[in-house]
């Protein structure tokens, strides 16, 4: 008998509150239920100040909630201690931001290696050719011994993909990573993106303010004063 695979995320009841015990407490989100199966590539959207970036960040386990269940892969993380968080994100989790966080001074392909060094805690042949593979796979193996700081802004957006991809993760947040980018610029770093969820089967959560591109992943969750207010399939 087969047994479909656990959602890649799932949350519920999930509240953040910032400042806790003090005046000027403020809970941010309000119970948030949310489910990405794997494989799904699933917009963010919402004004801005709505909760996004702080469920982003929930999500990728770089902050705690206050209150309610967080599972990745299967796994609550509700117990976890940092340790444990530490690992569960640097093996499942994938990052891509607004902004690129490339080692400017450092080749294409030194960024790409930076995840793997991190894991292994030294270089050797099969990072390199890991890096190498990345980078080929995103259309930048011209550039790929160029310091990052002398590549376009939608190079450097592909290089952040290629990094965020290193450790195969089973999931990519990826926060606005179009806006800062002209739009043929943008449409290379989405189709990019789908790409990879779709051979890969990674599962995508894409917070964007642009409608047309939200308009072509599989759903749009609606973040409005800290709580989603729907989540409907684009495409049936």
């Amino acid at each position: 008998m087969t047994t479909n695979p656990p959602p890649v995320v799932q949350l519920q009841g999930v509240r953040k509150s910032f400042n806790v015990g003090q005046p000027n407490e403020t809970e941010v989100l309000h119970g948030i239920d949310l489910t990405l199966l794997r494989g799904e590539f699933c917009a963010v959207m919402g004004p801005s100040g709505s909760g996004k970036s702080t469920l982003l960040n929930l999500i990728g386990l770089l902050d705690r909630p206050t209150a309610g269940a967080l599972s990745i892969c299967g796994e609550d993380t509700t117990t976890f201690d940092d340790r444990a968080l530490t690992r569960l994100r640097g093996h499942s989790i994938g990052f891509v931001f607004q902004y690129h966080h490339l080692i400017s001074a450092f080749t294409a392909l030194e960024n790409v290696m930076m995840p793997l060094l991190a894991d292994a805690g030294f270089p050797n042949a099969t990072i390199t050719a890991r890096a190498a593979e990345l980078l080929d796979n995103v259309g930048l193996t011209p550039w790929k011994d160029q310091p990052a700081a002398r590549l376009s802004g939608g190079q450097q957006q592909r290089v952040a993909v290629a990094r965020a991809l290193a450790m195969n993760p089973v999931l990519l947040l990826a926060d606005e990573p179009t806006g800062n980018l002209d739009t043929k610029s943008a449409d290379a770093v989405f189709d990019l993106l789908r790409r990879v969820n779709q051979t890969q089967g990674t599962s995508v959560l894409f917070v964007t303010h642009n409608p047309a591109l939200a308009s072509r992943c599989d759903k749009i969750i609606s973040v409005v004063d800290g709580q989603v207010v729907d989540g409907h399939a684009e495409h049936p």
